[in-house]
């Protein structure tokens, strides 16, 4: 293959891909922190261990019922989102016309507390989880070989992406959900159960971090430490997308993945800060984020 700027093709494209398929994770995981601050007002430090959740319960699906990937994408995402429905009843229903730091505060003590009793179960070392027999192997595109699940990562989570960008912001259920955060009073007088809709909401969001944690499970190894590992990642790109902008999170989430895919392959060594110093720079110039709106 012919070299482009003195790198080898293959190295370039490779770390293309792992960037987007970094990017993937960045995207889903924004998304639905995007979606639950955007609808509910409520920082959700809580999404990368609801992520790690989405990832244990399609281990344990597998280890201890034997039932394997494809009923994981739905079931694991579902037993989330239902952990997500006890917490916001329980607690997070308590604290939305109080600041939203009181919502971090809360969901990163949740946090800690489900880190900890995994590591305890399971101690720190990953956890392997293989994919399904269908999506193994790779695929020679000549330029370079693309290993078929990461292939179908990228390709499910932009299809999720846009599906959820979709329903929100252009069908009558989203207007009536984005209708409901700004004024309650009002959506609820025309019958519609708004404290449901936003339980609803958050077991979305939710269920989103459980989905994407089922897709990195052959991916990654499936670990305690795994969602803590890209949270603040994630809360970066939700910054530089615009809190609470939906398609802000997914277009900056592929993009800062494929950056720092770049990155790895001219300059290494600023690979693990990019993100960061992007997030500074939008800050600096745009404080609302690139797609948000200045208040």
């Amino acid at each position: 293959m012919i070299p482009l700027l003195g790198i080898p093709t293959q190295v370039l494209f490779g770390q293309l891909l792992l960037g987007l398929i970094n990017g993937s994770f960045y995207a889903l995981l924004s998304l639905g922190l995007a979606v639950i601050f955007g609808l509910l007002n409520v920082i959700n430090f809580a999404h990368g261990a609801q992520y790690m959740l989405g990832a244990f319960a399609s281990w344990m699906l597998l280890s201890f019922l034997g039932i394997g990937y494809w009923p994981a994408l739905v079931l694991a995402p579902i037993a989330v989102a239902i952990t997500g429905v006890i917490l916001e009843k329980l607690f997070l229903s308590r604290l939305y016309r109080l600041d939203p730091l009181y919502g971090l505060l809360l969901t990163f003590g949740v946090t800690l507390i489900l880190e900890g009793l995994f590591r305890s179960w399971y101690g720190t070392s990953g956890q392997p989880y293989s994919p399904p027999a269908m999506l193994t192997g790779a695929v020679n595109l000549g330029f370079m070989v693309l290993p078929i699940y990461r292939g179908w990562v990228v390709l499910a989570s932009i299809v999720i992406c846009f599906a959820t960008w979709f329903v929100i912001e252009k069908t009558p259920l989203g207007a009536t959900l984005r209708a409901a955060t700004e004024n309650p009073t009002l959506v609820q007088a025309f019958g519609i159960n708004v404290p449901r809709m936003i339980t609803l909401t958050y077991a979305f969001g939710v269920g989103l971090a459980g989905l994407a944690g089922v897709l990195a499970a052959p991916v990654y190894q499936v670990s305690p430490l795994m969602g803590s590992n890209l949270i603040i990642v994630v809360f970066a790109v939700v910054v530089i997308g615009g809190m609470g902008s939906i398609l802000g999170a997914i277009v900056t989430g592929f993009a800062l993945g494929i950056f720092e895919g770049l990155t790895k392959v001219f300059y290494p060594p600023a690979s693990n800060i990019v993100v960061f110093v992007i997030m500074a720079v939008v800050l600096l110039v745009r404080p609302a984020g690139l797609f948000g709106r200045e208040r």
